[in-house]
């Protein structure tokens, strides 16, 4: 009986085992290297979650290198767009008084942004597309970044006293970050559309980023 465990052993150490082949009793070499994210520093896990959201925005920005929105999804990206579009969105200050409070335009915004999320991602798979609900999500989300950015720039143009040319420059800068947003998700989303079905998948894209672009340019109040 020793002479077949030791023959077993002398086998095991001679013929190397490839793939998730694991011996009863036996202790991988792996074991003692794994660490339990329960067992890292709290400031760890949150800068690692940062730092996954800001390359989904990197790559928003370079659509062309990466994929990285549809392997590792999330909601934060989306959740941060969305709050700061509506907070930006909000009337001016003495709109806010006459109303007195913010309430219905910023659930507004909440409703447009994750509603019509939501509609264009079961027309996606109501086509056939192979993606999963929240990775269409997530993907739609996070190409609001080019739209939330001219946000910015509109912002700061509305503190100049406004000219038919200040118009026509936020104007442009909103059509460029349409354009972008609607590229950004394409791209993307693309691969997971049917062949023969892809307009229709774009079409309702295209309608969610133009109606979230003409929030962002009928928005005259600084």
């Amino acid at each position: 009986m020793a002479d077949v465990e030791f023959h077993d052993r002398e086998i095991m150490n001679d013929v190397p085992l490839e793939g998730d082949i694991t011996v009863p009793g036996l202790k991988t070499q792996y074991e003692d290297q794994e660490i339990s994210t329960l067992d890292e520093p709290v400031r760890e896990t949150i800068m690692r979650d940062v730092k996954a959201v800001g390359t989904k925005f990197w790559h928003v920005l370079y659509p062309k290198q990466s994929s990285s929105l549809l392997k590792e999804w999330d909601l934060w990206g989306p959740l941060i767009l969305c709050v700061f579009l509506a907070m930006m969105l909000q009337g001016s200050t003495e709109e806010l008084n006459k109303m007195r409070d913010g309430g219905p335009q910023f659930a507004e915004v909440f409703v447009i942004y994750w509603v019509g999320a939501v509609i264009v991602t079961l027309n996606i798979k109501l086509l056939g597309g192979n993606i999963s609900f929240f990775q269409s999500i997530c993907v739609l989300g996070y190409c609001v970044c080019p739209l939330a950015i001219s946000l910015i720039i509109c912002r700061i143009i509305l503190i100049a006293s406004q000219t038919t040319a200040l118009f026509v420059v936020r104007f442009i800068i909103v059509v460029i970050a349409f354009g972008w947003s609607t590229f950004a998700s394409t791209a993307f989303l693309t691969d997971c559309h049917p062949p023969n079905r892809k307009a229709l998948a774009i079409y309702p894209i295209f309608l969610f980023y133009f109606v979230i672009s003409w929030l962002i340019i009928s928005h005259t109040h600084s």
